[in-house]
């Protein structure tokens, strides 16, 4: 019998975290996955500001790899973490981390931006990282502890992003990785280095920063401390595209080698772009805000961050925590009884960043755009699910705008894919079809490029092709394109971002 080549990934996420066993049979070139273990990731609130609960996160990772081996998986060839961006911890100079990483969703960084982009320049900035202005990028944090806690700065020896700090507890090694490091709004784009003249003038020391290494690297292996406490073997761990998108546009199952196509990451955020080899720095990328963030094999992903299904996910908390429990897919059945068209917003207008009341603030963005105020689940759900779409639609004329491109039609991949409403509703707007899946396309990128850095996969093109045999695509054609060609032309007069 031929031997499966297996891995496991972490896929770190904003609200849960999994652990994948990843087996790759390379005779019949097919990949299985099975999620061994499952934890939730929920910020913790100390006072006035919200964390991340980092040595849970270092408990869950330990505990997947135990369950790995109570499963019978002891012969495992590497170990990789992705998450989400822009967070992170800070090592001193004794190798401890100095206080929990801050939560991009706290509120120790409401209005840094606007003073660095007064200080700096808004052009200056994107001239450097091409990176979308997003309040709680890495710059604007670390500005935010110049400002009010600078001595925790002062002590600090090493940056870590999520994942680079979790691997740092499991092998004791520093280092920081390329596609994660892009969304610090601190590396330079063009010469991959970081920006010690932007630092210098931030007053951020450059020296706690790491040259980044770059996705595919074996950084270490587990400790001896973790394989005694473990009873494991001394596993390597590889650096993979630890950015969570990163990760999800490797696994994009696009059709050959050099095609060009467009993607849809679907989550609690929305991440649509293209992938590119060179990052586009123009006035036009600046104009509509688009972001050049790192990607796998010497890739760039242009792309926007859109809002996405967090509009629906804190809606949900609401309503549950008033008594209302819905399950999502109960929610979607009431959007999809909901009248058409009554009521649009843009998913990324600020007041939906961090609302304590997400319904009402969607009521109060229809009350003061004039429009039919929607007042039961299923017509807030309506709204949210046709704006989204019809966000995408702009999104993806953006897109081709900056590139110079036309896209056949979409690639939507991700948690986001299971919400066959959405699917629907979006390959409506942007009038093409909409091919969905993997579903689980962070955990499936972080594997392809563990599995090429071991040598069991050539490349990403190869890679992508074995995922297209290994996973369900499934196609959602337009339908009733001329309401949605009304729709969006309405919906064009109330975009504020």
């Amino acid at each position: 019998m031929h031997k499966q080549a297996v891995i496991l990934a972490f896929d770190l996420g904003a609200s849960s975290g999994r652990a994948i066993i990843g087996k790759y049979d390379r005779n019949k070139q097919l990949i299985q996955i099975e999620e061994i273990h499952r934890f939730p990731n929920d910020p913790v609130r100390v006072g006035n500001h919200l964390h991340w609960d980092i040595l849970r996160l270092l408990h869950e990772v330990k505990q997947g790899i135990l369950k790995a081996k109570h499963l019978g998986y002891d012969q495992i060839e590497g170990i990789a973490i992705d998450s989400w961006a822009v967070d992170f911890g800070l090592i001193g100079v004794n190798g401890e981390l100095l206080g929990n990483p801050y939560h991009y969703r706290d509120n120790h960084t409401d209005g840094v931006m606007e003073q660095v982009m007064e200080k700096l320049g808004p052009e200056r900035l994107y001239a450097s990282s091409g990176l979308q202005f997003l309040p709680f990028n890495t710059i604007y944090q670390l500005y935010a502890l110049k400002l009010h806690n600078p001595e925790l700065l002062e002590r600090a020896d090493k940056l870590l992003m999520i994942p680079d700090l979790l691997r740092y507890y499991l092998t004791g090694k520093l280092y920081s990785e390329f596609t994660n490091s892009t969304t610090t709004q601190l590396l330079n784009a063009t010469t991959q280095t970081w920006d010690t003249v932007i630092l210098s003038e931030l007053e951020i020391p450059s020296g706690i920063f790491l040259p980044p290494v770059r996705s595919g690297t074996i950084v270490g292996h587990l400790s001896e401390a973790i394989c005694e406490e473990l009873g494991v073997a001394a596993i390597p761990v590889i650096a993979v595209g630890e950015h969570d998108t990163a990760s999800a546009v490797a696994a994009v199952p696009a059709d050959a080698d050099g095609e060009h196509f467009a993607y849809l990451c679907s989550g609690t955020w929305s991440l649509m772009g293209t992938e590119i080899l060179q990052p586009v720095l123009s006035e036009q990328a600046l104009a509509l805000n688009f972001t050049n963030e790192g990607g796998v094999y010497d890739t760039y992903r242009l792309l926007k961050n859109i809002m996405g299904l967090w509009l629906v996910q804190e809606c949900r908390r609401v309503w549950e925590k008033e008594g209302h429990v819905w399950s999502f897919a109960e929610l979607v059945k009431l959007a999809e009884e909901a009248a058409p068209f009554q009521a649009l917003v843009d998913p990324d207008d600020a007041m939906f960043l961090s609302p304590a009341h997400m319904p009402k603030q969607i009521q109060q963005y229809c009350r003061d755009s004039s429009q039919y105020v929607p007042d039961t689940p299923g017509a807030i759900m309506r709204c949210i699910l046709e704006s989204l779409a019809l966000k995408y639609r702009i999104v993806l004329e953006w897109t081709e705008q900056l590139t110079g491109q036309r896209y056949a039609g979409l690639h939507l991949v991700g948690g986001g894919s299971n919400n066959e409403l959405l699917n629907q509703f979006t390959a409506n707007a942007i009038a093409r079809p909409v091919w969905t899946g993997p579903t689980e396309a962070s955990a499936i990128g972080n594997l392809i490029v563990q599995w090429i850095t071991l040598g069991h996969m050539s490349d990403l093109n190869e890679a992508r092709s074995i995922v297209r045999q290994s996973f369900p695509i499934q196609t959602y054609v337009p339908q009733d394109i001329e309401q949605w060609t009304t729709a969006i032309e309405r919906f064009r007069t109330i975009v504020r971002s």
